[in-house]
């Protein structure tokens, strides 16, 4: 009966007996636990509610001098380009009057008909006469860069694309076979001219051309296209149709018109004369 008796005054151990107190007075001197949380959570919800607020009313303040900044930006691009279209205009304007006085010059400085070939073979004129048409095109699958086979020099590789030297080589064949006047794609060829490279842009006289090019060269025709394509630049061309892809079309042309060269201006070379030479 003592143990039973001893069960029934002790039936909680000595160290949850310890536990409830210290629960008890914690109960009494401060708040439970989860409102501490609760609270807390509250205090974090409304500081973040104030950093987004105060940012929402920085951004509303800013915005109208962010737009402000924008649209004087865009302006300032439109008044730039605008300017830029008006210079243009008037080196057009100027390369017609010096085109003008260059003829002017060429048909005072001798007999009618010396000036007029002087002027045709020096690309300050327009022309017109037989000929053929010449459209030199990337391949169908050309790609912007690499390769793994180069073509003539180690900087061209086989992607697929024509070159300003194959360009240079059509150019010059099509001279070599007799032609009196060329042009590619529109921008007539002088002694001065050159086709250079840009990237993957081909350049004539520093104007970007994009493919397909259209060679235009005025000469007998028939004659012009034999010759052309029998000799080591119209070989070469064919070379790069079969190996690389490039698309060629040659054909005989009964009147073709080419314009004048934009400008012909010689700086430093002088005429000579027979005067005093032995």
């Amino acid at each position: 009966m003592s143990l039973l008796t001893n069960v029934m005054d002790h039936s909680l151990d000595e160290g949850y007996a310890e536990a409830a107190a210290r629960k008890k007075a914690e109960g009494a001197s401060g708040m439970p636990k989860t409102l501490r949380t609760k609270l807390g959570l509250a205090a974090g919800l409304v500081l973040a509610a104030l950093v987004v607020t105060l940012g929402a009313a920085q951004a509303r303040v800013a915005a109208p001098v962010v737009a402000k900044e924008r649209q004087e930006l865009i302006d300032r691009i439109d008044n730039e380009t605008k300017s830029a279209d008006k210079l243009e205009d008037t080196v057009d304007t100027l390369r017609d009057d010096v085109s003008a006085r260059q003829r002017a010059a060429l048909k005072t400085s001798g007999g009618s008909g010396q000036a007029d070939l002087v002027s045709m073979l020096s690309g300050a004129t327009a022309v017109h006469g037989p000929g053929v048409k010449l459209v030199v095109d990337d391949a169908k699958e050309a790609s912007s860069g690499g390769g793994d086979n180069p073509r003539e020099t180690a900087d061209f590789s086989d992607t697929g694309r024509v070159r300003d030297r194959d360009m240079q080589r059509v150019v010059n064949g099509l001279w070599a076979a007799g032609a009196e006047a060329v042009s590619v794609n529109g921008q007539r060829l002088t002694a001065l001219s050159a086709i250079r490279a840009a990237g993957d842009a081909i350049l004539v006289d520093n104007r970007p051309l994009v493919p397909p090019y259209t060679v235009l060269a005025v000469g007998d025709g028939k004659r012009l296209s034999t010759r052309f394509q029998n000799g080591a630049d119209g070989l070469y061309l064919n070379a790069l149709e079969d190996n690389y892809g490039i698309r060629a079309a040659i054909a005989v042309e009964s009147d073709l018109r080419l314009p004048a060269a934009p400008s012909v201006i010689v700086r430093t070379a002088q005429p000579r004369t027979e005067k005093g030479t032995s």
